[in-house]
């Protein structure tokens, strides 16, 4: 399967990681991004964002509900360099 990809102003990459939990409006989404051109080529990045159910990406901030959590949190920990680097945010 093919990765996804991302372009932001200051690098390009892949979507190396994706932690996702949905609802009845949305599908709330976790990224690791790794950058593989560009200025931030080789570092990594967390991106929080959220899918339609159409699958459309959604350029608003992510809110996440509460009841979301549970769901996410499975998601995170099957994703371990995602799970690692969000550990660093909160210890």
């Amino acid at each position: 399967m093919a990765h996804k990809t991302f372009n932001l102003h200051f690098g390009s990459g892949i979507v190396a990681e994706e932690a996702q939990s949905s609802d009845e409006y949305k599908t709330s989404t976790i990224q690791l991004l790794s950058f593989t051109e560009g200025p931030a080529t080789g570092n990594l990045a967390i991106r929080f964002c959220y899918y339609s159910h159409r699958g459309t990406f959604q350029r608003s901030p992510l809110i996440l509900d509460e009841s979301s959590i549970p769901d996410l949190r499975k998601e995170i920990r099957a994703c371990p360099k995602l799970h690692a680097l969000l550990s660093r945010l909160v210890d």
